[in-house]
């Protein structure tokens, strides 16, 4: 069974700030805890959907996978390409490894540059 839900373009926009939002929070409070690796993930998540927050806003539609995102980001927004090319690879070393808060700080400083190029503020 397909289940199709139909949001308007000022619900998605809605969700995809939220969910930043969200993923912001608990990064930091990650960081707080001394959870480097869920800091790392979260962050990598915000950037993620920043980054597809920037794309649907600029091409109307969300992309539905990394390989997506990394191919818009790759053949239109090379700098926003480059911050995620750098950091997915930490992302994906957070699922087998023990990164420390200079993994978590990377990221963390990406997100603010990810805000800043793209001019998404809402309340982050």
């Amino acid at each position: 069974m397909l289940l199709v839900i139909s949001y308007n373009m000022d619900e998605k926009e809605k969700f995809l700030i939220e969910n930043a939002k969200e993923f912001l929070t608990k990064a930091k409070e990650a960081d707080n805890d001394k959870a480097h690796n869920s800091a790392v993930t979260l962050y990598f998540k915000a950037i993620a959907v920043l980054v597809d927050l920037f794309i649907f806003r600029k091409d109307g539609f969300i992309p539905s996978n990394h390989s997506e995102r990394f191919r818009i980001l790759d053949r239109k927004y090379p700098h926003l390409y480059r911050i995620m090319d750098k950091d997915f690879p930490i992302y994906q070393q957070s699922y087998q490894l023990r990164l420390g808060k200079e993994y978590s700080e990377v990221l963390r400083k990406d997100v603010e540059k990810v805000i800043r190029f793209t001019g998404i503020e809402a309340g982050l």
